[in-house]
């Protein structure tokens, strides 16, 4: 079954984001989002008949969501396990599902209570993916994301000369597109010097090399390309999709090359599908739990070699008006930690136009990844249909 331009997203909501949401469960704030993007579909909660669960470690079941929007007829449920990389996954889902006649529009929706709940050490000890990483890396110490991703870092700069201030140019860059996002958490200028004089969490990463535990909710609606016609947004279909997986075992300390993600695999297939290139990208909103992982997957996306990744990042090629505009929203880095379903809505923004002040010029073609917590890779590219 071919799926490329099969699907469309026709609908994207998100909640405010904070640092706490004033006790408001995950759940509260995935509703607040899933309607949203219901209305901004310009459908009723009562047509929805599919739902894919993209978090792992999200408190919230279909069930619930089933309940509480008065679902009549759910013909498909199912969830994308896979961390960060979870919500682009569930777009490959949602698009196989309606391309295959099950359903017609598909609800994806994530809410986390990451700054006011249970913290990232404790969520994701609790995975059943990191089984085998707590064999390996828990005796070590190494019992937070930073202090996986850390060694993965620091092999990169002594294989290819990458630097700390290449890092920062990053975290500067995704800071100046959050200012220009009304929806940021962090909303303060940074500079390479401020990323150069924050405290070291888990050398080579520093403070502002890290993501932010926010608490909020995106969601978004997957519909079969021939309904998207009629509804109320323009269709921005889902023209390539793909899923990659690291090479064995799932210790990173243990790979053969520390410096290849899932993503590696995973970017062929996608572009191969969409029919487009690299070079073809107008707007990519890139996983950014560190900034050492959005380096590494510029490189496995092919917009540089292996290596090149640090060259590549410098001068403001990520800007708005650089080479590569990225994370137009602040990212995880400065907008929000939402798992990056908030990419997602990003890039569908971007495609329409709707991104305001940090609105890429003439954005018709984008990518979005997802970055699962061992290395696993998915991308989506999307255009305007």
């Amino acid at each position: 079954m071919q799926l490329a331009n099969k699907a469309a997203v026709t609908g994207v909501g998100d909640t405010d984001y904070t640092r706490d949401a004033g006790g408001r469960s995950a759940l509260s704030l995935q509703l607040e989002a899933a309607l949203n993007a219901i209305s901004d579909a310009g459908i009723r909660p009562q047509d929805i008949d599919g739902i894919v669960m993209p978090s792992p470690s999200s408190p919230v079941v279909a069930e619930e969501l089933v309940t509480n929007l008065g679902i009549p007829d759910l013909r498909f449920s199912t969830g994308t396990p896979l961390g960060g990389a979870g919500p682009v996954a569930a777009l490959q889902c949602a698009a196989a599902a309606v391309a295959a006649g099950i359903c017609s529009h598909v609800l994806l929706s994530l809410g986390r209570t990451g700054r006011t709940g249970q913290k990232i050490g404790a969520r994701i000890q609790q995975m059943p993916q990191f089984r085998i990483v707590g064999e390996f890396e828990a005796p070590s110490g190494a019992l937070a994301p930073a202090q996986y991703y850390a060694p993965m870092a620091r092999r990169h700069m002594e294989m290819f000369g990458t630097t700390s201030r290449q890092l920062a140019e990053i975290a500067v860059t995704t800071r100046q597109h959050a200012i220009l996002n009304g929806n940021a958490r962090m909303t303060t200028p940074l500079t390479v010097e401020d990323h150069q004089a924050s405290r070291m969490i888990a050398d080579p990463l520093r403070l502002y090399d890290c993501s932010l535990e926010s608490d909020g909710a995106a969601a978004v609606i997957v519909s079969a390309a021939d309904r998207a016609c009629d509804l109320r947004q323009p269709r921005i279909l889902l023209a390539g999709m793909a899923e990659g997986h690291p090479d064995s075992p799932s210790a990173i300390t243990q790979r053969g090359d520390m410096t290849r993600l899932g993503l590696a695999k995973a970017a062929p297939r996608a572009f191969a599908m969409a029919g487009v290139t690299p070079a073809d990208i107008d707007v990519a909103e890139i996983y950014d739990c560190f900034t050492y992982i959005v380096l590494c997957q510029l490189e496995d996306l092919g917009f540089c070699g292996k290596g090149e990744g640090g060259a590549f990042v410098e001068g403001g090629a990520l800007g708005l008006h650089g080479r590569l505009p990225v994370n137009t929203h602040g990212g995880l880095l400065s907008q929000a930690h939402i798992a990056g379903m908030n990419h997602v809505v990003e890039l569908v923004r971007q495609l329409r136009g709707e991104a305001g002040r940090a609105q890429v010029p003439d954005a018709e073609v984008g990518l979005v990844t997802g970055y699962g917590d061992l290395g696993d890779g998915t991308l989506a590219i999307m255009t305007r249909g």
